[in-house]
């Protein structure tokens, strides 16, 4: 049951009291953070997975962008240029990433769900916090909540090292393609006018290399970071949510 009023909710917290006067304390107050939960529920349900769907508008845009890029020629022309195929590791290391982080965006949304309606006999994330926290001291509480930040903030960390990683395959992409452009000068053979069309053409295809792999190492790069940045938001949310709760309902 779900109540969104005060009154509904003290007549609902009286019927409670009176099914049944021998059951375990314990059970009654589970009964009555579960009613309470309901009903913050009740309020917050237009909000239910509001994380994944900014995540989904992100990456449409994300994906319009890159379709106009595609219908412009210009991602067939990255790739092509870069004559060491590192765009190529880049674009698989960045969608490692974002299914990664769309897992996670997805495992943050249930949670924070799981907290505005909790439910006892559902196991959840919130579940096993509350029951970690039942019996404990002031000092034990402080602390399992700190370890509680560090776990989940831990558990979104792959998705900033990988964002970091492309941009680092970007500059080793702009190294390789410096040696390319090098590689085909020869001092010797500069005052060899038939020879100087080969080294230009090397150059120019060792530069592309260069160019292109730190351009696609970027622009994923931000594109990954601008994910991390939403799901960053939304564990800090959960984190604020789960111990807030915890303090309400975790001595119970």
């Amino acid at each position: 049951m779900a109540y969104t009023h005060t009154s509904d909710l003290i007549t609902g917290l009286q019927d409670l009291s009176r099914v049944d006067s021998r059951a375990p304390a314990e059970d009654d107050d589970q009964r009555v953070n579960w009613l309470l939960a309901r009903t913050r529920s009740a309020r917050a349900k237009p909000y239910h997975y509001l994380l994944l769907l900014r995540f989904v508008l992100v990456n449409l845009i994300g994906l319009a962008l890159l379709g106009a890029t595609y219908l412009q020629g210009w991602i067939h022309k990255v790739l092509s240029g870069d004559q060491s195929h590192l765009s190529i590791v880049i674009v698989a290391a960045f969608l490692g990433g974002l299914a990664f982080c769309t897992l996670r965006v997805w495992q943050t949304s249930r949670d924070l769900n799981q907290v505005k309606a909790f439910n006892p006999l559902v196991p959840s994330t919130t579940a096993d916090y509350i029951a970690k926290l039942r019996g404990r001291g002031v000092e034990s509480r402080s602390t399992l909540a700190s370890t509680l930040r560090l776990k989940l903030s831990q558990r979104i960390a792959a998705v900033r090292h990988t964002a970091g990683s492309l941009v680092l395959l970007g500059l080793i992409g702009t190294v390789v393609g410096f040696i390319i452009a090098l590689s085909g000068v020869d001092p010797e053979r500069a005052s060899d006018v038939q020879s100087i069309a080969p080294m230009v053409s090397t150059l120019i295809e060792g530069l592309s290399t260069a160019l292109y792999t730190t351009l696609v190492g970027a622009v994923l790069n931000v594109w990954l970071m601008v994910n991390y940045r939403l799901l960053a938001g939304g564990t800090v949310k959960l984190i604020t949510a789960l111990v807030e709760f915890g303090e309400d309902h975790g001595g119970t």
